[in-house]
């Protein structure tokens, strides 16, 4: 079964030559400052990066993967992203190995009201979140 190896936040997170480059990362909590009940609801920027493994017997299949943000003590989902990932069989890979995948995700999103929210990636079946 594909697994969730890892999930990050970060201020920062990007893919480049499959290799996961991240800045700020490690941090769980995110803090705002209080605003007027008329004002906006201020824009958030972060990253995320996720290592993903794929076991020998499952690649050169689609594999559908999900991240999402959503309120701690419910289902609300403030944003959700997501989409399908295939990995193939290198030359030369021995017989049983795994392959590991990252992905990094930009984020920009709005948190309507003060809380504890949680990031969850999914890969088929299994999921992390912080």
């Amino acid at each position: 079964m594909a697994t969730v190896e890892y999930l990050l936040l970060a201020n920062h997170a990007e893919v480049r030559g499959g290799l996961l480059y991240v800045s700020g990362a490690g941090w769980a909590n995110l803090f705002r400052g209080s605003r007027n009940p008329d004002d906006p609801i201020p824009l958030s920027h972060f990253g995320i990066g996720a290592g993903f493994l794929i076991p020998y017997n499952e690649t050169n299949q689609l594999h559908h993967i999900v991240a999402r943000i959503a309120k701690e003590d419910g289902d609300e989902e403030l944003t959700r992203i997501q989409g399908n990932m295939e990995v193939g069989r290198p030359t030369g890979l021995a017989q049983g190995a795994e392959q590991h995948i990252v992905v990094g995700l930009s984020v920009d999103v709005q948190f309507p009201e003060e809380g504890t929210y949680r990031v969850v990636v999914q890969i088929g079946a299994d999921e992390r979140s912080v």
